[in-house]
């Protein structure tokens, strides 16, 4: 970056929080390959601007690897929640859409009852796709010009205020280009020309908002006004962010070594993004933390970047009959369970103060 936000362009950045040099979160080096003091050479910022609000990620000099995720369960049921609920407010209208994806998944199409647009779309959706560019202000003038005059563009994201309330540092990542506050979105529609007509909010990824705009300049209903208020009194605190990533990094190290001292083999479950700096900051290894099973095949056989820990497969980490496994995505609890029942009573929630067993 030169310096300048990615959203308005004005140069009062704050630094938010600051990880210093982590691996690279989307390159997973083949498991046997050297673990080199390079790896984890990639220096990971998150600023503020003071003008428009947004906060977003400072620099990055990774190189974007091909998605080896698989959509989760719980993103495929919030996006059929989603469509219910624009549904019933009336929203849903018109014949055409048009999506602009992330590589997390979470498609809403097919949307039954439209087709895809070859031009400006009744619908366009974006479901976490938008913070992947890294020009932010040019992304909201596409979406706003993908949008028919009377069209409605349907933007969720991962709430800046959930982020800040519950302590998830480590939802900033290389290629998260922008975290968004309910009320610097706004900032950002309006200079496209649109306006936030409502909102809705939805506990996926500990809090996600759904905003529906249309183009020029309406009013905002209710629930639009009750999370700017809500939310306004959390990011008052964004400050203490910083604060929480060593305690968080220093409770996950000792936990990992408490259980290693009485003999108990711990493996964790999901190699996903947010894990990469956690388990690497926290000095995870083979004789902490035996593996981390993933259910993608294109990190099976792979190692967590910046550790030696090996990513396995659910059937591997079920065969090893681990005495605890350390679930670093809360989100997939109910997924995993009925999926792994033969690991029941051993599964721990990563949490920023310690890892909380889950009860039978």
């Amino acid at each position: 970056m030169t310096g300048r936000c990615r959203g308005c362009g004005d140069t009062a950045l704050r630094t938010l929080l600051d990880l210093g040099t982590v691996p690279a979160a989307d390159h997973f080096p083949p498991r046997d390959s050297p673990v080199r003091p390079t790896e984890s050479g990639h220096p990971l910022r998150m600023d503020r601007c003071a003008a428009c609000g947004l906060a977003q990620l400072a620099d990055d000099d990774t190189v974007t690897a091909e998605p080896r995720g698989i959509e989760p369960q719980a993103l495929r049921d919030q996006a059929a929640d989603a469509i219910d609920r624009v549904r019933a407010a009336g929203l849903l209208t018109g014949a055409t859409v048009t999506e602009f994806g992330s590589p997390h998944g979470g498609t809403w199409l097919p949307l039954p009852g439209f087709t895809e647009a070859t031009g400006p779309a009744d619908i366009v959706l974006d479901c976490f796709g938008i913070m992947h560019e890294p020009d932010q202000r040019a992304a909201f003038a596409a979406r706003a010009a993908a949008t028919a005059p009377a069209g409605v563009l349907l933007v969720q994201f991962h709430s800046l205020a959930a982020i800040v309330a519950q302590g998830q540092w480590n939802a900033l990542r290389h290629g998260h280009f922008a975290y968004y506050s309910l009320a610097s979105l706004r900032t950002l529609l309006a200079a496209a020309g649109m306006s936030i007509v409502t909102a809705w909010n939805f506990d996926l990824y500990g809090g996600t908002v759904l905003v529906a705009a249309r183009h020029g300049s309406h009013p905002a209903d209710r629930a639009v006004e009750q999370l700017l208020a809500a939310e306004e009194e959390v990011l008052a605190a964004a400050g203490g962010l910083q604060q929480v990533v060593d305690r968080h990094v220093g409770a996950l190290h000792d936990w990992l070594e408490d259980r290693a001292a009485q003999g108990l083999r711990t493996f964790a479950y999901g190699a996903a993004s947010r894990a990469v700096a956690l388990l690497a900051m926290a000095g995870a290894h083979r004789e902490l933390l035996a593996g981390v099973a993933d259910a993608s095949p294109g990190k099976q056989g792979r190692r967590m970047p910046g550790t030696d820990v090996p990513i396995i497969s659910p059937t591997d980490l079920v065969a090893a009959e681990p005495d605890a496994v350390l679930l670093t995505l809360p989100d997939l609890l109910r997924e995993v369970r009925a999926s792994l029942p033969q690991l029941d009573g051993r599964w721990f929630v990563d949490d920023p103060l310690r890892p909380r067993k889950v009860d039978r």
